[in-house]
């Protein structure tokens, strides 16, 4: 079994290139970002989804296959599709397109299979897209909640917030009632600001304490990340770099960190790492091919080759 566990909705990616029309093929979906990322830093991990049984589908199936990500329990479905989504860039940074209205994955279940796959893991990790793209996948993403707690799993969530994909008030009280059962809460300072009136990171970790998240890792994008485990708030710097492309930079951080954690790190030794990957995923184009390996990320970290890491 593995050691992580990540439930969610993949989106096949077209990235546009610099200064062209052209598109290039690819992959996202965040918690599917998350998951390669801390796979490529070397934990143990799986994922859980429903796809469309097409072409876009069977090419997620391959590419986990690469990365080492089981997916012995994802479904195919032969009347939804696999979400897509676009990526344009232009002077105020990238911007989305979306085409994932009736996704495979917005009508996943929850399966015996999801079951075995958590309760045999040491971390699930969802996030907030999971639970608003549809009312079923939502309700898969509470119940493997749910099966961690009663599994003694520990859970990592992103907020994740989209507004254009579900209402700010119905929102709100979805990810408040998560955030009290998990064990790391990883929002954007910015999503936050948006769903909660929460600008100030030390704020935002005192309210997400308040609900009963026990670990809060504030991703400051530039200015780093703000972690607190409950007892004390560290300071992580950024990592200086040339960024060309942010797309998956904090399912990066998330990836990382959790990974990190699960080797034995302290959080904020885990979010240093998890810095230095976001940083390392933004100077490529796309969510997936410009994750680092663990021995690119441990040379960021200024590592010794050798070293326990």
């Amino acid at each position: 079994m593995a050691d992580i566990v990540a439930i969610g909705e993949p989106l096949f990616e077209f990235n546009q290139l610099p200064g062209q029309s052209l598109y290039r093929q690819g992959f996202g979906g965040d918690t599917s970002n998350f998951a390669i990322a801390a796979a490529r830093a070397g934990a143990s991990v799986a994922y859980l989804t429903r796809l469309g049984d097409e072409a876009f589908g069977r090419q997620f199936l391959e590419l986990w296959d690469r990365e080492g990500v089981d997916r012995s329990a994802v479904t195919l479905d032969p009347d939804a599709p696999t979400g897509i989504y676009f990526v344009s860039h232009g002077p105020a940074g990238h911007e989305f397109t979306y085409r994932r209205a009736g996704s495979a994955a917005s009508r996943m279940r929850f399966t015996d299979a999801f079951a075995e796959r958590i309760a045999g893991a040491k971390w699930l990790h969802l996030s907030g897209i999971t639970q608003a793209i549809g009312p079923e996948a939502c309700d898969a993403a509470f119940a493997a909640l749910a099966h961690a707690r009663a599994s003694g799993v520990r859970v990592s969530y992103d907020l994740n917030f989209r507004p254009r994909l579900w209402p700010a008030a119905r929102a709100a009280a979805i990810a408040q009632a998560t955030i009290a059962a998990c064990d790391l809460f990883l929002p954007s300072i910015d999503e936050a600001a948006m769903l909660f009136g929460i600008e100030d990171p030390a704020r935002l970790i005192a309210f997400a304490h308040g609900l009963g998240a026990r670990m809060v890792a504030v991703k400051l994008g530039a200015r780093g990340a703000l972690v607190s485990d409950g007892g004390t708030v560290h300071e992580v710097p950024a990592f200086a770099v040339e960024p060309v492309d942010a797309t998956g930079a904090g399912d990066c951080f998330g990836g990382v960190t959790v990974a990190r954690l699960l080797a034995g790190d302290s959080l904020p030794e885990a979010a240093r790492a998890g810095c230095a990957a976001a940083a390392l995923s933004t100077t490529g184009y796309g969510a997936i091919d410009p994750l680092p390996g663990r021995e690119r990320i441990r040379e960021a970290l200024g590592i010794p080759p050798g070293a326990d890491w």
